[in-house]
């Protein structure tokens, strides 16, 4: 009898360990990430000031959101950065891995000089592309007055704002997707090349047949990862341009930053949260279904 409880408790101690180990990241994705998610739902049908009672409002929160001008001008703002930072980001960092796949000298200090941006504040990057643009003592004035040309007006017009902030964007992200862009081509093999080059196939047409093919998963993924990143861009604006000229540059994540943290207004920044959930999964499930007709994997 005594051996038979031995076994069961034994089995149910075998059952039970899987669990254990999984419970500390299925509690902290539970507190984490289920309640908050839950809980902004139930606020975009209350009015909530972190103080008060929430009160239910049924849908005011989205008749306000949906007709605010401003939010409006975010949700273009937030497409046209992302039209403008991912295939440029993408573009640059391929270039650069393409010219580093070959042997070179200092390759390694290339690597960590590209790289370096991703390991440093956005913050503390974009505080210095701000005294970059500055209109009277910054870089870029310094180097246009040596041409004898005049300073953009970088943070008073609405185009030449979407530009610097583009630059900058890309700037910050090349480093990483050169080094992810990089390792692909390194892992293609050199045989594609000696029998493209046996067949009398010129640099293009490998480029185009062989690395861009067998890169393919590799630029998805980067388009994915980007256009995410993009709609969720808040650190960049903030600092560079605060959201200006006239709300040019002004994002979803800033539109949410300021009702929740500035108003106070807890049910218009869930709503706004979670039309920005809703447009990167449309966003991401669009790219996914072009996916196959894009992305080889055939090795």
């Amino acid at each position: 009898m005594i051996t038979t409880r031995k076994k069961g408790s034994a089995r149910f101690n075998d059952k039970l360990t899987p669990y254990l180990f999984v419970a500390p990241q299925l509690i902290g994705y539970i507190v984490f990430m289920i309640i908050p998610i839950t809980f902004s739902l139930y606020l975009c049908f209350h009015s909530w000031n972190f103080t008060s009672a929430a009160q239910f409002t049924g849908f005011d929160n989205f008749n306000f959101v949906f007709h605010d001008s401003i939010f409006l001008k975010t949700i273009g703002n937030t497409f046209l950065i992302a039209a403008l930072v991912t295939p440029l980001t993408i573009v640059v960092a391929l270039i650069l891995a393409l010219l580093c796949s070959a042997p070179m000298k200092g390759l390694s200090f290339y690597k960590s000089a590209f790289f370096l941006p991703m390991v440093t504040s956005s913050v503390s990057i974009a505080m210095v592309f701000y005294w970059i643009y500055a209109p009277d003592v910054g870089l870029m004035q310094f180097l246009l007055n040596g041409l004898s040309m005049s300073n953009p007006h970088w943070f008073t017009d609405s185009l030449w704002a979407r530009l610097a902030l583009t630059i900058m964007c890309s700037w910050l992200q090349i480093g990483y997707y050169f080094i992810i862009f990089l390792a692909g081509i390194k892992s293609i093999s050199p045989s594609y090349y000696e029998a493209a080059s046996i067949d009398g196939a010129n640099s293009f047409q490998k480029f185009w047949y062989i690395t861009r093919s067998m890169l393919s998963p590799v630029i998805f993924f980067s388009f994915v990862t980007l256009m995410i990143y993009s709609f969720n861009m808040f650190n960049e604006p903030y600092i560079l341009t605060k959201g200006g000229p006239d709300f040019s540059t002004y994002t979803l994540s800033m539109y949410i930053y300021q009702y929740a943290f500035q108003s106070f207004k807890l049910g218009p920044a869930s709503v706004a949260s979670w039309v920005l959930f809703i447009l990167i999964g449309i966003v991401t499930l669009i790219q996914f279904s072009f996916q196959r007709k894009m992305v080889n994997y055939d090795t």
